[in-house]
C-alpha cells in the first residue's frame, strides 16, 4: 500500500477540516448577504410608464447628398421610454417605411407596464410583434439600454463586460455632393480643411458624375491629403458590378482604404460576392442589414471585407455585436455604420469600446468611428456636450447608458408633429 497521506485524511486528522468548514459558512454567508443587499439596492420593481417617439427636421441651407439624391432635410426619429421612478432612456432610429407606427401602434402598447431590466423577455417579444422591422427595434432597444445603464448606474459597455478601448479612431463621413458647387471645387477644399480639424481618415462619395471625371477629383483629393491619411469613398449604389470592378481598381492605385457599397443594395447586396472576390481594394457594405439573420449568409459567403452593421437600423447594441462576432469567426473586418444623430452616434461608441483590434498584431487595425461632418443639431444641439475629434480620436462617454444628457426643449423644437 501506498504510505502517501490523502488530502482529505490529513484535514481530518489535523482538525483543520472544521475550520474550513466554518470558514466556509462564514464566507457563504456573507456572499448571501452581498446577494441580498444587491437585491435589495437592484431596482426590480422598474415599470415602463410612457413611450413617446420624436420625429425630427431640420432645412439644409444646401441641399446635399450621395450619388443618387440629393436631400434638402436632415430627418431623425427619437425614442423616449419613461419609468415609473423617474429614469428615462432615449434611442434613435430612421422612419422609413412607418417605423413610427410600428412603434407607436405595436411596440408600445407590449413595453408599457413592463420591466426594462427584464432584457431578454422584452427583446423577445420586440422582434415577435412587428414581423422583423429592424428599424423598430433598434429605436425602442437603444432606448431600453439606456434605461438599464442607468438603473444599474453602469455604461453600456460595462453592461456587457467592460470596455476594451477609451477612445476610437474617427473618420469623416464628408464630402457628400451639394447643390450647385463642382466637386472639383469642393472636395479638395474640404478635405484639407478637415485634416486641419483633425481627422486621419476622410471618406468621400462617388459615382454621381462620369468616372472618369470622379477619378480626377479623387486623384486630387490624394494629392491634397498626401500618402498618409486614410482615403474611403462610398458609390451608394451607382455602379453596374462591371462598372465597379473597373472604378476599384482606379481606387486601388489611388491606394484608397475601402469602396463602400457601390453597387445597388437591393436584393441582399447581389452581386457583391463576384465584386469582392475580383478586387484587391477591400469592399464595405451591409449599412441596410435589419438583423443578424440577414447578415449571416452574406458574411459565409465572403460578400464584403468590412462589414457594416448600423445600430439604429439592424435591431439594436446586441444585433451589431452579435453581426460583428460572426465576422470575426470569418476574420472579416466590422466597422459599423454611423450616419445619424448623438443617440446614434452614442450607441455606437458604446459598441466600439468592445470591438477588439482585427488582429493580435501590435499595427493592426482597429474600428473607426464614422462621422458625420455637416450640418445636423440632432448631432451637435440636442446634447449637453456634443462629440469632439482630439488628434483624430473621440473619447468614449463613461457615464450611465449611453453615457449623454439630452435636452429635451431643443428635441421639441426640431419636433413635428405625428
Amino acid at each position: 500500500m501506498s504510505s502517501a497521506v490523502h488530502r482529505r485524511d490529513f484535514l481530518i486528522r489535523s482538525g483543520t477540516a472544521g475550520c474550513l468548514g466554518v470558514a466556509s459558512g462564514l464566507l457563504m454567508s456573507a456572499a448571501h448577504a452581498d446577494a441580498a443587499g444587491e437585491a435589495e439596492a437592484k431596482p426590480s420593481s422598474l415599470k415602463i410608464t410612457k413611450v413617446e417617439t420624436f420625429a425630427l427636421q431640420h432645412k439644409l441651407p444646401r441641399a446635399i447628398g450621395p450619388s443618387t439624391a440629393l436631400y434638402g432635410f436632415r430627418e431623425a426619429l427619437l425614442v423616449k421610454i419613461t419609468t415609473d421612478s423617474g429614469i428615462v432612456g432615449w434611442g434613435e432610429t430612421a422612419d422609413v417605411g412607418g417605423t413610427r407606427g410600428i412603434i407607436e401602434d405595436h411596440l408600445k402598447p407590449m413595453l408599457l407596464g413592463k420591466n426594462p431590466l427584464e432584457h431578454r423577455q422584452l427583446w423577445r417579444k420586440l422582434w415577435g410583434a412587428n414581423f422583423g422591422d429592424g428599424r423598430a427595434v433598434a429605436g425602442v432597444d437603444v432606448a431600453l439600454h439606456d434605461v438599464r445603464g442607468k438603473a444599474l448606474n453602469q455604461s453600456i459597455a460595462d453592461m456587457y463586460g467592460g470596455r476594451v478601448r477609451d477612445k476610437v479612431p474617427a473618420y469623416a463621413a464628408a464630402m457628400n455632393y451639394t447643390e450647385g458647387i463642382r466637386t472639383e471645387d469642393q472636395f479638395p477644399a474640404e478635405a484639407k480643411d478637415l485634416i486641419a480639424r483633425g481627422f486621419r481618415a476622410i471618406k468621400l462619395r462617388t459615382g454621381r458624375n462620369e468616372p472618369k471625371r470622379d477619378l480626377a477629383v479623387l486623384s486630387k483629393v490624394r494629392e491634397t491629403v498626401g500618402p498618409d491619411i486614410r482615403l474611403l469613398t462610398d458609390g451608394n449604389g451607382a455602379f453596374t458590378l462591371p462598372a465597379a470592378v473597373k472604378f476599384g481598381k482606379e481606387l486601388e492605385k489611388l491606394n484608397f482604404y475601402c469602396f463602400e457599397e457601390p453597387l445597388p443594395q437591393a436584393n441582399h447586396y447581389a452581386g457583391y460576392v463576384e465584386l469582392t472576390h475580383s478586387l484587391d481594394i477591400a469592399i464595405a457594405g451591409g449599412e441596410v442589414l435589419d438583423s443578424r439573420g440577414s447578415a449571416r449568409q452574406l458574411i459565409v459567403d465572403r460578400a464584403f471585407d468590412i462589414i457594416q452593421p448600423d445600430v439604429s437600423l439592424c435591431g439594436g447594441v446586441a444585433e451589431v455585436l452579435f453581426i460583428a462576432e460572426m465576422a470575426r469567426l470569418f476574420s472579416m473586418q466590422c466597422v459599423p455604420h454611423c450616419w445619424g444623430g448623438a443617440l446614434t452616434i452614442a450607441a455606437t461608441l458604446q459598441i466600439h469600446a468592445l470591438l477588439p483590434h482585427d488582429t493580435w498584431g501590435f499595427t493592426s487595425d482597429e474600428p473607426m468611428l464614422e462621422l458625420d461632418t455637416y450640418e445636423n443639431p440632432f448631432r451637435d444641439e440636442i446634447v449637453r456636450q456634443p462629440v469632439k475629434v482630439e488628434q483624430g480620436y473621440v473619447r468614449i462617454p463613461t457615464g450611465p447608458g449611453l453615457g449623454v444628457e439630452i435636452l429635451e426643449d431643443v428635441v421639441k423644437k426640431y419636433a413635428r408633429k405625428p
